[in-house]
């Protein structure tokens, strides 16, 4: 095994991050037209701006801002998750099993399906459509794929 370097891994997964929640977010405006028309309920990214805007000025996100704000929780928490993922992979190179599919299935399974849900931010699991669960795990099988893809491009670890 190589030396680990886990500044680069670091970098190279806050890096590869954004690109895979850009990917993600491309992939998931095409699949939500297969979707069921969706609730009136704001997306768990708009949710946890909320969340954070009460916190720190007592008041919601302002209308005009609130996509843009969700958009925002949703890159920064791409790139601290990839970032996890890129120091995680210089310790512990099996953790890009099936070319990041298996973190980004874990991403899934640990914030659709857990923390949202517990933090109120989304619905509970089994309160939630089979569609909808189907449609979260392609998303971060996606943004796995792309997140290792550019991890390794970045690092020079494949």
């Amino acid at each position: 095994m190589a030396r680990p370097r886990p500044f680069v891994g670091l970098l190279a997964g806050v890096a590869a991050g954004l690109v895979a929640s850009a990917a993600m977010a491309v992939f998931q405006a095409q699949a939500q037209k297969l979707l069921p028309d969706p609730d009136e309920d704001d997306p768990a990214t708009v949710k946890a701006a909320d969340a954070a805007s009460e916190a720190v000025i007592g008041d919601p996100v302002p209308e005009p801002y609130r996509e843009p704000a969700g958009q925002m929780v949703h890159y920064v928490a791409g790139a601290v998750i990839g970032g996890i993922y890129g120091v995680l992979t210089e310790y512990r190179p099996e953790a890009r099993s099936g070319f990041g599919s298996a973190y980004g299935i874990a991403t899934a399974a640990l914030l659709d399906e857990a923390a949202m849900p517990a933090a109120g931010l989304a619905s509970a699991s089994e309160d939630t459509p089979l569609a909808v669960h189907a449609y979260g795990a392609a998303s971060h099988l996606v943004y796995g794929w792309v997140l290792e893809g550019v991890r390794a491009l970045i690092a020079g670890r494949r």
